[in-house]
């Protein structure tokens, strides 16, 4: 059976984008009536996960998982160490994902359960940046640059396998050097970096030999839907997503 958790955490201060909407957490940002992680937990009620665990400090935003039915977590002092703690009260198979992924759809959920092979302990879901890009035109996204084109992450994390949990630790690096990823690929060896300096190295090539250097087998899962990778980071973040479900809700 598979469980999910819903990392909202929030930085030290609270959150710039929080205060602009009036509310003391992004989490409870509201779009269309219903708050962020209102609607991160009713896409993963949709997918089929009945136990849904939300990583975050008392208050509101613990007061609104309750009522949604989830277990209220404990944070760690980042997203990897909050999806290391969920993960032990959890047990695997885990999916983990954001309370700001505020377009979070049950397909792409199934898409990345059903999609990680037998075999993997850990699939990882990326959306490529023509598909981004066909889909929420002028978007801002970090993206990493491979052999197979440029990807962004879509928060959407299988840890299929309690091995997953040697992923987490490493996460923290990757999470920080994500614009740099030539400092992520450098941890594969000197021959792994020239490939990729070289512009020969892939990006499904890149995880499947990060996993094995972790000692785990890791699956890159390619979002069918650009949409996938749009998150609420920022102030035009927000307003190109309500922007996108006015649109999808104008009479044609």
């Amino acid at each position: 059976m598979i469980s999910a958790v819903v990392l909202a955490g929030t930085r030290p201060g609270g959150d710039p984008l929080a205060g602009m909407e009036g509310k003391p957490h992004k989490a409870l940002i509201e779009l269309e009536g219903a708050a962020l992680l209102e609607r991160v937990v009713a896409a993963l009620r949709g997918a089929g996960i009945a136990r849904i665990g939300v990583s975050c400090t008392e208050g509101s935003v613990a007061d609104l998982a309750r009522s949604l039915g989830c277990d209220v977590l404990r944070t760690g002092a980042g997203p990897s160490e909050s999806a290391s703690i969920a993960l032990a009260e959890m047990d695997a198979p885990l999916l983990v994902t954001t309370a700001d992924h505020a377009l979070l759809r049950p397909e792409w959920i199934r898409e990345l359960v059903d999609g990680t092979s037998a075999d993997a302990d850990l699939g990882i879901a990326l959306a490529r940046r023509e598909d981004i890009e066909r889909a929420m035109p002028g978007s801002k996204r970090t993206y990493l640059r491979f052999a197979d084109g440029a990807w962004s992450g879509c928060n959407l994390f299988y840890l299929k396998t309690l091995r997953a949990e040697a992923a987490l630790a490493t996460w923290r690096h990757v999470e920080a050097d994500r614009k740099r990823p030539w400092r992520i690929i450098r941890k594969l060896g000197a021959g792994t970096l020239i490939s990729y300096a070289l512009g020969r190295l892939g990006l499904s090539e890149g995880i499947t030999l990060l996993g094995r250097r972790m000692g785990i087998e890791a699956r890159l899962i390619t979002a069918s839907d650009g949409l996938a990778a749009v998150d609420i980071d920022k102030p035009q973040d927000l307003a190109d997503v309500r922007d996108l479900l006015a649109r999808d809700h104008k009479p044609r």
